[in-house]
């Protein structure tokens, strides 16, 4: 039976998502022990009998799921979506099907059911992110694999290995998820690759289970393809695991997404805060508050969301960084999360100072430096403005009448005072009403 895609549904499953904009990603496991990224086991090569020892030490004593879901709350994120699972293999849930999980370390928990619960009471949206690949199981392709930690190992062949005895864990774990949690809001798969894609994972199945147990979640596109690619939905031929949304990762697009037909894209960047998804304890290049909220901002102008990523220590705490960043965004949010609240592009060219944001009649300017005089709004004709106010503080900034853009009768200008110096140093926001009639 051939599959039929409904864009009604579609857009109605995926509503709440493209107003909340914002999101914190958590990856957390095993690796926050060695401390050197969650692909420590591929990249070093580490058998499983060096690697399976870390967790009788998995004791995060100081892991509040409670602190970690008011971290992002404060920080104005709308939803969260933590590894329940990563390419290791470990869990952090109490699944049937393997031994290799949270509830068998020292620490004894189910961390996935205290993320959901915790993120729940704080209204916070709530999905888990789960690997497709799993270096653990043994029928999973060891040698030859292009990402296996004994892919050049030829003592590790394939013989014996049987990929359906795989698939059929791998859909055993999503169906735990999906039947002993509640209402998942999102499902992160990661990843295909070569000829693992699609059908491959056996996806129309997988995603019919899914969509039988949680009718309103929303998949991303990487049953399909991985951090590159768009998928089947951008090329307007969806099948049936196609994902609801695209996610680029560790870059923005430059113009947004559009579908082959010229429609817009949902997707989501999906960006670190320093140059590791998982705990590194060396890696301390940290990308600044101030650019990361620029960076949110040129998400929302080109349509899409961002998700940042937190990476938890081996105690289970946020390190020192990372909550000092989140605290300084949540800042900035607090006065001016509702020029990204259910915003998109603004249908104007970018101004040279900053980027706009627009929902309904509120155009938001964002203003990341001032200008010489008064600053032009581009694109706007003074019939349209009814208003402008600074959206931290609701204070009125007038349509400037200087003698000095005489020679420019068809711009309009605001006056944003005799300062050159902005109020917010990072993105000051004018909120900026139209008439109805444009």
């Amino acid at each position: 039976m051939s599959y039929t895609f409904s864009r009604e549904a579609y857009e109605r499953r995926v509503a709440w998502y493209t107003k909340a904009r914002f999101g914190m990603f958590i990856h957390w496991g095993l690796y926050a022990i060695p401390a050197r990224g969650e692909w420590v086991r591929s990249i070093e090569r580490i058998p499983s009998e060096e690697y399976e020892p870390y967790m009788a030490e998995f004791d995060p004593r100081h892991c509040d799921m409670g602190a970690w879901m008011d971290a992002a709350k404060a920080a104005g994120m709308q939803y969260v979506v933590m590894t329940a699972k990563h390419h290791d293999g470990f869990c952090l849930f109490d699944s049937a099907y393997t031994d290799f999980k949270s509830t068998n370390s020292p620490a004894g928990r189910d961390f996935v059911r205290e993320y959901l619960e915790a993120a729940r009471a704080r209204d916070l949206r709530a999905g888990l992110y789960f690997s497709l690949i799993d270096w653990r199981h043994p029928d999973y392709p060891h040698y030859g694999d292009l990402h296996h930690p004994m892919r050049d190992n030829p003592a590790c062949g394939n013989e014996g290995r049987d990929f359906n005895r795989y698939l059929e864990y791998l859909h055993n774990q999503v169906r735990e998820l999906c039947t002993n949690y509640g209402k998942l809001d999102l499902l992160w798969f990661d990843f295909s690759y070569g000829d693992l894609r699609g059908e491959a994972w056996k996806g129309s199945e997988l995603v019919d289970m899914v969509r039988s147990l949680q009718p309103e979640v929303i998949i991303d596109n990487r049953l399909e393809v991985s951090g590159e690619g768009f998928g089947s939905l951008a090329a307007c031929r969806p099948a049936p695991y196609h994902g609801d949304f695209v996610s680029p990762e560790q870059i923005i697009p430059p113009n947004g997404l559009r579908d082959v037909e010229g429609r817009p894209l949902v997707w989501e960047s999906c960006v670190t805060m320093n140059n590791h998804w998982g705990y590194c304890a060396t890696d301390h290049d940290y990308k600044p508050a101030p650019m990361l909220i620029k960076k949110l901002v040129e998400c929302v102008s080109k349509g899409g969301n961002l998700l940042l990523n937190v990476g938890p220590d081996a105690q289970g705490r946020f390190p020192e960084e990372s909550r000092q960043i989140l605290a300084e965004i949540g800042r900035w949010m607090d006065r001016n999360g509702e020029s990204i609240y259910g915003c998109g592009p603004a249908g104007l060219d970018k101004p040279e100072y900053g980027r706009l944001t627009r929902k309904g009649d509120r155009l938001y300017c964002h203003i990341y430096e001032n200008s010489i005089g008064p600053l032009p709004l581009y694109g706007l004709r003074r019939e349209q403005v009814c208003s402008i106010r600074r959206l931290a503080d609701g204070s009125q900034v007038p349509l400037s009448t200087s003698w000095v853009h005489s020679d420019y009768p068809d711009m309009v200008f605001a006056d944003l005072g005799p300062s050159p110096v902005l109020p917010d140093p990072v993105d000051t926001v004018l909120e900026i009403r139209l008439s109805s009639d444009n």
